[in-house]
């Protein structure tokens, strides 16, 4: 099984991947993690594919967590796609904490020039970053048996 988790970051996309990876017993991805994959990046592109593929067909369970939209073209046609969003002010304000509580200028802009950057994506399963990621958690669960039973 494959969940591709996407969005901007400081969204909720690795604290939900976190939770899914308990409940599913998933290898977890993310970015260009896939880079460790071989020593040159078109081969460790192509090795990341086919374990994307792979995990798309039911041979192991994979969360990759995105926050480039470039890298959604790496996914295979079969996966849970869960976009995650939030409003500017949280991602900022999480972002901030990360910094250790200041967020500079150049960086709150920065954001918010590409805030809404995945918003009109298509994805299975919309989630909103700024509720409690417990209850994403239990809805993607909810969809997967969906997803398996139909």
């Amino acid at each position: 099984m494959l969940i591709a988790i996407f969005g901007e970051s400081c969204t909720g996309k690795s604290t939900l991947a976190g939770l899914l990876r308990e409940k599913l017993d998933a290898k977890v991805y993310s970015g260009k993690d896939y880079l460790r994959l071989a020593k040159n990046e078109d081969n460790a592109r192509a090795a990341f594919v086919s374990v994307l593929e792979q995990a798309s067909l039911g041979d192991s369970t994979v969360i990759y967590v995105i926050s480039e939209p470039k890298h959604l073209s790496l996914l295979p046609k079969r996966c849970l796609r869960v976009r995650v969003t939030a409003p500017l002010s949280i991602i900022q304000s999480r972002f901030a904490y990360r910094m250790g509580g200041t967020l500079p200028q150049v960086i709150a802009a920065r954001l918010a020039a590409v805030h809404g950057a995945f918003d009109d994506m298509d994805c299975d399963i919309a989630v909103d970053g700024s509720k409690p990621a417990q209850g994403e958690c239990e809805r993607i669960l909810g969809a997967l048996q969906a997803q398996a039973n139909g």
